[in-house]
């Protein structure tokens, strides 16, 4: 028997009463996470546990190097059982990392499988999991969970191929919406321009238009805003380490921008050493940014979208690990760069010209909790009639992600928010995962909340009123999501 109960991480009768009565019940609105849009699309229906567990699984790759696992068993071509009994063999050495708690979960939620995963338990779990996974393709998965939506993160060149098949099939997911989000973050990156480059030929190709000058990049990219809104789209995504507190003209962005597509320089050879010559200046890439950032978000505030900045990750930190299997392999980290001062140009910014969108904010480093709530504070403003901002909180403090979406990074964030913010409109958890072995997290996030209310109702903090408290939580779960991102849901 494991230790998930049907009390897990609920410490009172109170936690369990609004767990049980009034999170459990909800459905799922999974507004942004790494799902690939094909597996949807094509109904995925997984060969194997390895296929369906350990497939881009980022997390469970990090433990099992620190755990000593060869890499072939991570991110190599060993033979698939062999892969997860290596995972099976490390699971006993996650105790008091979240990994310990999802899987445990997964397996019961996914399988019914109530067992210590473990080298002894492993082939058990192999064979009676394989065996259900015949009859849980993706469609399947989803209902079990009543997912009714899912957002997935795309780039502005992408066709949305799968998005309009699932569009034009709406019986391939009856009950669950699919919606693209825009995620332009190498459309401004400007480290490597030669896959800046590669990148904005994608982007002419995709919009059938010549890109030559600034504005054709800018006339671009507003198509292919314009184009996710017609598929569906009603948010973008940006990841960045911070945002710039730079300004940055229109003139001085097309200047960049000319630099970058051109490789025109007018640099001193006797000053600049770079080889070959470089034709950005020291602060270009930060600026452009900037900029870009800025028309970003007012795209997003024209078409009525929710601005979602995802802000902290330093990636990949091994340039070895980089160079031999890719980005998004396991080598991100927390990253330490100020936050405060590009947050309140970039908002502040947008609130001048009146183009301030809904923005989520998502914090990676739990020292800048309280400087993320006490921002979204800034700039809340009423509902304005006729608008499609018609939510209260219009700038939320969004929730533990990445490295914070465990215990205390998620609890870490919730008192935060409460104490500098409005946590009973507050949109609640996003899977952010690449996996659709991923939807417990939603319980998981549910359990932690309802028992942190109840600690306080246990000690005298908050009223014993559970017709308040029941839609407080309810709410927190679902309806507050649905209310704010506004996004079309099936019946």
């Amino acid at each position: 028997m494991t230790f998930i109960t049907d009390d897990f991480l609920l410490s009172s009768d109170t936690a369990a009463r609004l767990y049980h009565d009034h999170a459990a019940p909800q459905p799922i609105f999974d507004y942004h996470c790494h799902l690939p849009p094909q597996d949807l699309a094509q109904n995925r229906r997984f060969s194997h546990l390895t296929e369906a567990w350990l497939e881009g699984d980022h997390y469970k790759w990090r433990a099992m190097r620190a755990h000593g696992v060869p890499e072939t068993f991570c991110t190599g071509s060993a033979d698939p059982y062999d892969q997860f009994l290596a995972f099976a063999k490390t699971v006993p050495h996650t105790l008091r990392n979240p990994l310990y708690h999802w899987t445990h979960l997964e397996l019961k939620r996914y399988f019914n499988l109530d067992v210590l995963l473990s080298e002894d338990t492993a082939r058990e779990v192999w064979d009676e999991a394989n065996r259900q996974l015949q009859d849980l393709p993706a469609a399947a998965i989803l209902d079990r969970f009543s997912v009714r939506l899912v957002g997935t993160t795309d780039a502005p060149a992408d066709d949305l191929t799968h998005h309009r098949h699932l569009a034009e099939h709406p019986d391939l997911l009856p009950h669950t919406t699919v919606a693209p989000a825009f995620r332009p973050d190498a459309t401004h990156n400007l480290t490597d321009l030669s896959a800046w480059n590669a990148v904005v030929d994608q982007l002419a190709a995709a919009a059938d238009l010549r890109i030559d000058h600034f504005d054709d990049f800018l006339a671009a990219l507003a198509q292919r805003h314009a184009f996710f809104h017609q598929h569906g789209s009603r948010l973008s995504d940006h990841g960045l380490t911070h945002l710039p507190a730079r300004d940055c003209s229109h003139d001085t962005a097309r200047g960049i921008f000319r630099r970058a597509r051109h490789g025109d320089t007018d640099h001193d050879p006797a000053t600049d050493f770079s080889d070959p010559p470089s034709p950005l200046r020291g602060h270009d890439p930060e600026r452009f940014t900037a900029f870009m950032m800025l028309f970003f978000a007012e795209l997003d505030h024209d078409a009525g979208w929710t601005h979602q900045l995802h802000l902290g990750a330093l990636r990949n930190n091994n340039a070895h690990a980089l160079k031999h299997l890719g980005p998004d392999t396991g080598y991100d980290s927390i990253g330490d760069a100020r936050q405060g001062p590009g947050l309140r140009r970039h908002l502040g910014t947008l609130a001048g010209r009146k183009k301030l969108p809904q923005a989520v904010l998502y914090n990676l480093n739990p020292r800048d909790n309280h400087l993320f709530a006490a921002m979204a504070g800034n700039f809340q403003q009423a509902p304005t009639p006729g608008s499609p901002y018609s939510a209260p909180s219009k700038v939320q403090f969004g929730s533990g992600w990445w490295f914070l979406d465990q215990k205390h990074g998620m609890t870490d964030q919730l008192n935060a928010l409460s104490n500098l913010g409005l946590l009973s409109h507050f949109v609640g958890m996003l899977t952010d995962s690449r996996s659709l072995l991923s939807y417990p997290r939603h319980e998981y996030f549910r359990r932690l909340l309802c028992d942190l209310i109840a600690k306080d109702v246990d000690a005298g903090e908050l009223p014993r009123d559970f017709d308040l408290l029941g839609p407080l939580v309810e709410n927190i779960s679902f309806h507050n999501a649905k209310r704010y991102f506004n996004l079309p849901l099936k019946d």
